[in-house]
């Protein structure tokens, strides 16, 4: 991937956020922490882990269902021997979400005992829910809740306030705002942003960023390009022959690249393209251990 455009992302809103999640980390039992799972490392922010610190954490690897089945499974493994518990599920589908809470109770059985010897009964375990934008809080926590209590969108940015979400009499949920870096210093893991949509497009020059994905495609997944695009070949740039293919042509008869970009970022965000995985573990960005 050789995408050489310069993302920048800092709304104010995130350093609120930081500060929210400072206060707050001590008056739960746990964080759950939710990632994409096409890019489990570079949609992990550092930050978060800073703050979190020791305590007891759950591994989401969110849109399963959009990545690479077998490079999934891998990534899993990799937590789970880096100590997390790990839940794979697709949040819009609610595909393995039911795993969730019987999960949670594992993971903090002692708590529950703690609470269980000094005659606490009844008090619902208290879960922060963390994560970069666009990797599907809201999502989860409507799955978890049954009902649309936050904001759902594929854009980032959607849930601006934290809010208590209560599941059940045993676990409520504290919905955070995403959080993303003051600056992007590692520009691999900045570009996989900006693929998922976790960078907003008005910040991008989505033509660069599309030739970039295409060549990324190209070299991995292929036969999903010719398959999705009825493309004979995948010499030159992605977004003129899909441009070509699609029949986007201007009035001057010259191929629309900017519309083949903007439809090739919206069907790889969608999964339309097929199931595809943009990092592996021991490969590229992985500064969360």
């Amino acid at each position: 991937m050789s995408y050489e455009g310069d993302i920048q992302w800092f709304p104010g809103h995130m350093t609120k956020t930081r500060r929210m999640i400072e206060a707050d980390i001590k008056s739960v039992d746990a964080v759950v922490e939710i990632v994409d799972s096409r890019i489990p490392e570079s949609s992990r922010n550092p930050v978060i882990n800073e703050i979190i610190n020791s305590k007891p954490r759950i591994m989401i690897l969110n849109k399963c269902d959009y990545a690479d089945e077998k490079i999934t499974d891998l990534w899993k493994k990799h937590y789970q021997r880096s100590g997390f518990s790990v839940l794979c599920c697709d949040c819009r589908s609610g595909k393995g979400i039911k795993g969730f809470v019987p999960l949670l109770k594992r993971e903090l059985s002692d708590v529950l005992a703690r609470r269980r010897a000094k005659g606490m009964i009844g008090r619902a375990l208290r879960i922060m829910v963390v994560g970069i934008p666009n990797v599907g809080k809201s999502s989860f926590i409507n799955r978890m809740a049954n009902s649309k209590k936050t904001a759902v969108g594929d854009r980032p940015g959607v849930t601006r306030g934290k809010q208590w979400v209560t599941i059940d009499k045993e676990v409520e949920l504290l919905d955070m705002p995403g959080i993303l870096w003051p600056k992007f210093e590692d520009r691999s893991a900045a570009e996989k942003l900006a693929f998922t949509g976790a960078v907003k497009d008005d910040v991008i020059d989505i033509e660069a960023l599309a030739d970039s994905l295409g060549e990324y495609l190209k070299a991995n997944y292929p036969g999903r390009l010719t398959e999705r695009y009825k493309l004979e070949t995948l010499d030159g740039s992605i977004c003129t022959l899909i441009a070509k293919a699609r029949g986007m042509m201007k009035s001057k008869g010259e191929p629309d690249t900017e519309r083949a970009a903007a439809t090739l970022l919206d069907e790889f965000r969608g999964g339309r393209i097929g199931r595809i995985s943009l990092e592996k573990p021991g490969v590229g960005s992985e500064n969360n251990k």
